[in-house]
């Protein structure tokens, strides 16, 4: 066992050690640390949630004088949500030693940002966006720079940002100190690490299985219009302290939110067209508890660090096995169990064994949770809430028109309704609709040629040759679409008389349908 006494830092730097509640270093920090104290380049391979933050900013802090008046130190993160989280995480740890550290972001107003730059931080942490154009203006110099951290260096370059590191790490002192962290190891990373680090030493801590061990996960097989009431039925059964669920797209995510909202669960979204201002909202709202249930896409969810997370929902299954990981990692956090659902549809089922593959995880199949699961956890959450008001006695209020109730009607009556207003089942069913969207690797069925034919009925425009919408108007309520296609007999025989028409046309013209 490794304590962070072990590493002979000063004072100060363990004391806001100890004041955090840490006592024994994580493998990357125990391997990472002292060759970051030597001076040595170094690359560090480890999950998202193993303390890597830590394990580079306890020797950067430990490294700089206080007395300094310059940026002596550059941190680049992918993301704003990633910047601000290892901002905080140095302020936590030099609050003893007075170190003064500013993030910089793309999306917060840039002359705030020259404002706090003036009062001369000594740690930049930073989006390669955003650096450049204050590099550009001159607000900042990277002249006296001798730490460069690159965090979470493969999402940067999947966010294509490779071009904007190479022109800031080529603008920093030859003669600097360069760690470079990473989940994975592609080529474009190796080739970075040849171009700027020199003879780096290499740590992984990689685990033997890429998700974690702590995770509990989970698959229901289901049909895309189904997904929304599984996913309340599912809120419901599980009755999550905090949860995550994970859109493929930003009109999803706000969609999905509103939807959630008008169902009366406490939920809201984030995706990377809200303003750094509702970012910041959402969070917070988040963190203190306001909501317990964030909708988000991929990107606006990295490098989220929020405790407490117990489950992780894929309304949509993720693109690839890594975003896969990077999702469920938001849940079974510092040891603590966690849930991960993922929603598939029977054409998604060999992508999802795809991900098992590269996971090396088992996902068991659940069945689609049943109405009487939902409001047996529905029934559970509020008969906790009722025990915990019983357990306080602050009830003296409403006594007098209880003593009225019971002299009227029984008291398991007066119960059991008191139970149905509270879990919401007294208000009417709220239709929701939601866009469907393509299944992953899904194939298309081939459509007959139609042309695009209007009635003041459906309300679409007579817009000459085309091809009819596939999706129309799709809505949830309850757990099924209701489609709004007509199916009169003028329609039908509307539609037939066109068919024979389109013939034709194809017949004339030496085709065949």
């Amino acid at each position: 066992m490794t304590t962070f006494n072990d590493f002979k830092l000063e004072r100060s730097v363990i004391q806001a050690i100890q004041d955090l509640g840490f006592e024994e270093a994580t493998p990357i920090q125990s391997q990472t640390i002292p060759e970051a104290l030597s001076g040595t380049d170094l690359i560090g391979q480890a999950q998202t949630g193993t303390g890597k933050t830590a394990a580079f900013s306890i020797p950067l802090i430990q490294k700089i004088e206080k007395e300094e008046q310059k940026i002596v130190s550059l941190i680049m993160a992918p993301t704003r949500e990633l910047a601000i989280q290892v901002a905080e995480e140095i302020n936590k740890l030099s609050k003893f030693k007075g170190i003064r550290s500013l993030p910089i972001y793309g999306g917060q107003d840039i002359v705030k940002q020259i404002r706090a730059l003036k009062k001369k931080p000594q740690i930049i942490i930073g989006t390669p966006g955003r650096l450049l154009d204050h590099i550009r203006r001159k607000t900042i110099k990277l002249n006296d720079v001798h730490t460069v951290i690159l965090d979470e260096a493969d999402e940067m370059l999947d966010m294509g940002f490779m071009d904007d590191i190479q022109s800031i790490l080529k603008l920093v002192p030859e003669e600097r100190q360069t760690m470079l962290f990473s989940a994975t190891m592609p080529p474009n990373i190796k080739k970075l690490a040849q171009q700027f680090l020199t003879d780096p030493k290499h740590i992984s801590v990689a685990p033997k299985k890429v998700s974690s061990p702590n995770i509990s996960q989970y698959y229901i097989e289901l049909h895309e219009r189904q997904k929304f009431e599984a996913l309340g039925r599912l809120l419901d059964m599980e009755s999550p302290d905090l949860a995550i669920v994970f859109g493929r797209t930003k009109r999803r995510v706000d969609e999905l939110s509103e939807a959630l909202k008008k169902r009366g669960y406490p939920a809201d979204g984030l995706h990377g067209d809200l303003t750094q201002n509702q970012r910041d909202q959402v969070m917070r709202k988040f963190r203190d508890g306001s909501i317990d249930v964030l909708v988000a896409t991929d990107v606006a969810a990295r490098g989220l660090d929020v405790s407490g997370v117990s489950h992780v929902i894929n309304f949509d299954l993720p693109q690839d096995p890594e975003s896969y990981v990077h999702r469920i990692g938001r849940t079974g956090r510092a040891g603590k169990e966690g849930s991960a659902w993922t929603f598939v549809t029977p054409r998604e089922t060999d992508h999802l064994h795809f991900i098992e593959k590269v996971t090396r995880h088992k996902i068991f199949k659940k069945p689609l949770p049943s109405f009487s699961e939902a409001l047996e956890g529905k029934q559970k959450i509020m008969a906790e809430r009722l025990l915990n008001v019983i357990q306080s006695k602050e009830f003296t209020q409403y006594k007098g028109i209880s003593i009225q109730l019971l002299e009227e009607y029984d008291s398991v009556d007066i119960l059991a309704a008191a139970f149905k207003l509270l879990t919401g089942d007294d208000k009417q069913e709220v239709r929701i609709q939601l866009t469907p969207e393509e299944p992953i690797r899904g194939k298309k069925k081939r459509q007959p040629f139609r042309r695009r034919v209007t009635s003041s009925n459906n309300g679409s425009s007579k817009s000459g040759g085309g091809y009819k919408s596939n999706y129309k108007g799709n809505s949830y309520k309850g757990s099924g679409y209701k489609g709004s296609n007509s199916n009169s007999k003028s329609s039908r025989t509307n539609r037939f008389n066109e068919g024979k028409g389109e013939k034709k046309q194809y017949q004339k013209a030496g085709r065949h349908i």
